[in-house]
């Protein structure tokens, strides 16, 4: 019982400090409804293992450290401004000049299934065949010759903005893992909320109290992670509409230029 409350105590304040509307969340939601599984997956265990790492870090005394060096930060607070203002304007042109707007499930994916219309029709691949094995008939009613001379071409679901088949392959993972290394530590003010201030209320715990605490806090991040990276799947069908990626888009734009800039300025 001595060990649950100083438990819960780091539970409730780690969700309070990561429950809320950041660059780190946002492009993990993003993440969910447009990637593969593995891609999810790698992003979800990259965001718990950082904040695990900046956690038990700050508990050991390392956000000491991070004080005595504001330079550092200030050197940091640029490279993420820069690259936060890229990512924006980026977003912000999707949202503006679409390219395409619905979820295509790729082999590599779960089988969340997309929304598939007879206008999604691209070179390169055959119409689907009757569940007698037959090509299908054309409009005239007379059968094709072959399977080449089929006009109609189609896709199984359009892409999403910045997806290409094999999204849930290595380098779509190994891009994922990347950007989201960035957005978590080339942010000062990560240091500042997990080194700092969750290292200092740990270290007040008391010498055995702080690592019940400190699990407490990493759970919560594991947790939060966990439930928007795998629940923002559900999610899916609702992107397979166009105008859905377009409003998201917008919404990620204002996010990552409304933080670039704060960082830019110091605030």
């Amino acid at each position: 019982m001595t060990a649950l409350l100083p438990l819960l105590s780091g539970l409730g304040t780690g969700l309070a400090l990561i429950v809320a509307i950041g660059v780190q969340n946002t492009y993990l939601l993003r993440l969910a409804v447009s990637a593969g599984l593995r891609v999810v997956v790698a992003a979800v265990l990259v965001c718990a293992a950082s904040d695990a790492v900046l956690i038990l870090a700050g508990v050991l005394g390392v956000g000491a450290v991070v004080e005595r060096f504001p330079a550092a930060l200030v050197v940091i607070r640029f490279v993420g401004a820069a690259f936060l203002l890229t990512y924006g304007v980026l977003a912000a042109r999707r949202a503006l000049r679409p390219s395409g707007d619905a979820i295509r499930v790729t082999a590599d994916d779960d089988g969340i299934p997309g929304v598939a219309t007879d206008d999604d029709r691209v070179p390169g691949t055959t119409a689907p065949e009757n569940r007698s094995g037959a090509a299908p008939a054309s409009r005239s009613g007379a059968a094709p010759a072959s399977r080449s001379e089929a006009t109609p071409t189609w896709r199984s679901r359009a892409e999403p903005p910045d997806r290409s088949p094999g999204t849930g392959g290595a380098p779509a993972t190994r891009t994922a893992v990347l950007t989201m290394l960035v957005f978590t530590w080339a942010n000062p003010h990560v240091y500042l909320d997990t080194l700092v201030f969750l290292g200092s209320v740990a270290n007040q715990q008391g010498v055995d109290d702080r690592w019940w605490w400190t699990a407490g806090a990493v759970a919560a991040s594991c947790l939060w992670f966990g439930a928007l990276g795998f629940g923002g799947r559900l999610l899916r069908p609702l992107f397979a509409m166009p105008g859905t990626w377009r409003v998201f888009d917008g919404c990620v734009a204002v996010v990552m230029l409304a933080f670039g800039v704060l960082l830019a300025v110091g605030a």
